[in-house]
C-alpha cells in the first residue's frame, strides 16, 4: 500500500461531503488520511463530524481579517502546519486568492454540484431545472485560478426525473457526490491521479475533458 497521504479538508457548512470522506478513510486499504479540519466559520457542523472522527479542528473566521490576501495567508499558515499532500474544499464558502491556489497547485481539489463546465457559480440545480436539461450531476475537479475551471477529474451524472423539483434533484446530486469525492480523493492518495500540464491524469494517462464520466 502506498505511504498515508495527508489531507486537509476546508468547510463552511454541515460537512456532509467530509462525512463521506471520513467513512471512506476509515478503510484499513485507503492511505488517505485526515489530518485536519479547517472552517471559517465556528457554527459549522461539519467540525463536530471531525471531532468525532478524532480530527484536529481550526476555526478561521475570515471576518476577523482585513481583506482576502490577509485571510488566505493565515489559512495557508495553519493549513501547512499539518504537511498536507492534499488540500480538499467541501463545502467551503470563499472564493480563494491567486495565490492561495498557486501554493496548493496541483494537490487542491474541489466538488461542485453540476456537470461542469455547465452551470459554474451559484444554483445549479435551479439553472438545470430551468433550461430543462435532461441530465445534472456533479464534478471533481483540480482547483485553478479559474472559478469552477479547473481540469475534471470525474463527474457523476443523473437523468433529470419528470417532475424532479430542486430539493428531489438536489438530494439525488448529494449523494452521487457522497460517492465520487471519496473516489477522488482516493485515487489522489494512492499516487494514481496528477495534474500535468496535460491536464489531470489518472494511470499516466489523460483524462478526456470531461474527467472520468459514471452515470447512474
Amino acid at each position: 500500500m502506498p505511504n498515508a497521504c495527508n489531507v486537509v479538508v476546508l468547510i463552511s457548512g454541515s460537512g456532509s461531503n467530509l462525512q463521506a470522506l471520513i467513512d471512506s478513510s476509515a478503510a484499513a486499504d485507503n492511505p488517505a488520511r485526515i489530518r485536519a479540519v479547517i472552517s471559517n466559520r465556528a457554527d459549522a457542523y461539519g467540525l463536530q463530524r471531525a471531532k468525532a472522527a478524532g480530527i484536529d479542528t481550526r476555526v478561521l473566521d475570515h471576518k476577523a481579517f482585513e481583506g482576502r490576501d490577509a485571510f488566505d495567508a493565515a489559512l495557508i499558515e495553519a493549513i501547512d502546519a499539518f504537511a498536507p499532500d492534499l488540500v480538499v474544499l467541501a463545502g467551503f464558502m470563499r472564493i480563494l486568492t491567486p495565490g492561495f491556489v498557486r501554493h496548493y497547485a496541483g494537490r487542491l481539489l474541489n466538488i461542485h454540484p453540476s456537470l461542469l463546465p455547465r452551470y459554474k457559480g451559484l444554483h445549479t440545480h435551479q439553472r438545470a431545472l430551468e433550461a430543462g436539461d435532461r441530465e445534472h450531476g456533479c464534478s471533481v475537479h483540480f482547483v485553478t485560478e479559474e472559478l469552477d475551471g479547473g481540469p475534471l477529474v470525474v463527474q457523476a451524472v443523473i437523468p433529470i426525473q419528470p417532475g424532479d423539483s430542486l430539493d428531489s434533484l438536489a438530494q439525488r446530486v448529494h449523494q452521487q457526490e457522497h460517492s465520487i469525492y471519496p473516489l477522488a480523493v482516493r485515487w489522489f492518495a494512492e499516487g494514481r491521479l496528477r495534474l500535468s500540464e496535460q491536464g489531470a491524469m489518472l494511470d499516466g494517462q489523460a483524462l478526456p475533458s470531461t474527467g472520468q464520466l459514471i452515470r447512474t
